[in-house]
């Protein structure tokens, strides 16, 4: 009986001991730049204080109609959904490899009817049989195999998780992106149906004065095509409109249909400078980087369960159960029981356990390159839209200088033509210049407003915020 006493506390201490084979994850050295390309030089106390990514979602964007917009996709948005559903999926086959540390208990049990020939010792009457069994298998994890299968699936778990919250991101950008191109092209509208009456304005006045013989079918003709290609231009803008108000209404998740506009393009504020904080917070503010970390420790733990299969599995099998005439006797002088240890070592396999190992390698070769082109891309990433948003804002400064003479220019046209001193072609030629000027101001102010929300989502914006953190403040929504 004490023999018996010893066997769970030997075990007990071959689990605590035992060691799981395979290579213990570290993660791999990267390059890290001491700054990021195009930030601005600063103090090491200023750098390290501040970056954008620490500032909430709603505190970078100042459209209440806007955050409304994102509420409402990171709520109901088809991404966010399935995302969601792929966390599941993962947490469950996460729960599916830890069972592996547990002993697996089945029951069954079975009725049978038989009949005995005539003139049998036993006699010839029918006989019902009965039987009930449990049955228990159980895995010792002597070298570590279901811990690094528990290691991978969680990894997994994690990344699965990571990538969802990379999705809250991407949503929260093609909303503000697709938002404020809605903007860009409303503002191109206006501009077009300003310019197409001042271009009917001027059509009129050559046709009436070309009616009375004052002026040639050359500047009639010249005012009349002007007013036709700029008409062109305003159905064409109502259809991007309508489609681009059809692409945001499926990041909200809900059917097509008119998207409620807030701030003009021209007042959405854009901050003067953008803070990028330390380039080695990067590695843990991104989550597609965290999510590429945890697919390596997943291809790390792969390879030590790819060299468990070379050592032998023990395994511990016990049943008890009962064989009987009748039910009420099952547990009584019917009953069994067994207990007993397997040991299943791998002998030959025509190399298929050393080239699954290779094959283990190989894919955490594979991990750790994608990890570290993840991480050089993310620093080119964060460059990129810091230098695109300094440089286009220098672009806007002397785009709107380049309008402002465009519009003195048909001032002093018109001011001229009254006097006597010009023809009207000259205020033609001047409105003709204004309209493409206006047109590419509005597409630089749009440019500068969608490289604000690329350079928070590069630099992994909202790193900081909980999952019920995501969803704006009550308080801030009814603002």
């Amino acid at each position: 009986m004490r023999r018996l006493n010893v066997i769970p506390l030997a075990l007990a201490g071959v689990l605590a001991t035992g060691c799981a084979v395979g290579p213990d994850y570290r993660r791999p050295p990267v390059t890290t730049p001491e700054q990021i390309r195009g930030s601005k030089v600063a103090t090491v106390a200023a750098t390290e204080a501040a970056s954008l990514a620490d500032r909430a979602w709603w505190e970078i964007f100042q459209d209440d109609v806007l955050k409304g917009l994102i509420d409402e996709a990171l709520k109901n948005g088809y991404d966010v959904r399935l995302a969601a559903a792929r966390v599941e999926e993962a947490r469950a086959n996460a729960g599916i490899a830890r069972s592996g540390f547990y002993p697996a208990i089945q029951a069954d049990g079975g009725w049978s009817r038989s009949r005995r020939p005539v003139g049998s010792t036993l006699g010839s009457a029918p006989i019902n049989l009965y039987d009930v069994n449990l049955g228990l298998t159980w895995e010792i994890d002597l070298w570590g195999r279901i811990r690094r299968l528990n290691q991978a699936a969680l990894a997994e778990y994690l990344a699965s998780e990571e990538a969802r919250r990379g999705v809250l991101l991407s949503l929260l950008s093609e909303v503000a992106t697709s938002y404020f191109e809605l903007r860009s092209l409303d503002l191109q509208l206006d501009i077009a149906r300003r310019t197409t009456g001042a271009f009917q304005e001027t059509y009129a006045l050559f046709n009436r004065r070309l009616e009375a013989g004052a002026a040639s079918a050359l500047e009639t003709s010249s005012a009349e095509a002007s007013l036709a290609s700029t008409s062109a231009s305003i159905p064409d803008l109502e259809r991007q409109i309508v489609a681009q108000e059809n692409r945001i209404a499926l990041l909200l998740g809900r059917p097509p249909g008119e998207i409620p506009r807030g701030a003009a393009l021209n007042d959405q504020l854009l901050p003067p400078e953008i803070p990028a904080g330390l380039p080695s917070d990067l590695l843990e503010r991104r989550s597609d980087l965290r999510e590429a970390e945890q697919r390596l420790v997943a291809a790390n733990a792969e390879v030590g369960v790819a060299m468990a299969d070379f050592f032998p599995t023990l395994s511990l099998t016990g049943a008890f159960g009962g064989v009987s005439r009748q039910v009420s006797e099952l547990f009584g002088d019917g009953r069994t029981w067994s207990v007993g240890g397997g040991l299943l070592s791998p002998v030959f396999q025509g190399r298929r356990l050393k080239n699954q190992h290779h094959a283990a390698i190989a894919r955490w070769e594979q991990a750790k390159v994608q990890y570290e082109q993840s991480v050089t891309g993310a620093f080119g990433e964060v460059s990129t839209a810091l230098v695109a948003y300094q440089k286009l804002a220098g672009q806007e400064k002397e785009q709107a200088g380049a309008v402002a003479a465009y519009r003195q220019a048909v001032g002093l046209s018109n001011t001229r033509y009254v006097g006597g001193l010009s023809d009207y072609l000259e205020v033609l030629q001047a409105q003709q210049q204004l309209f493409p000027a206006e047109n590419a101001l509005a597409r630089t102010r749009f440019e500068r407003l969608a490289t604000l929300v690329q350079v928070y989502k590069a630099l992994g914006g909202g790193w900081n915020l909980t999952d019920t953190q995501w969803q704006r403040p009550e308080q801030g929504r009814s603002k």
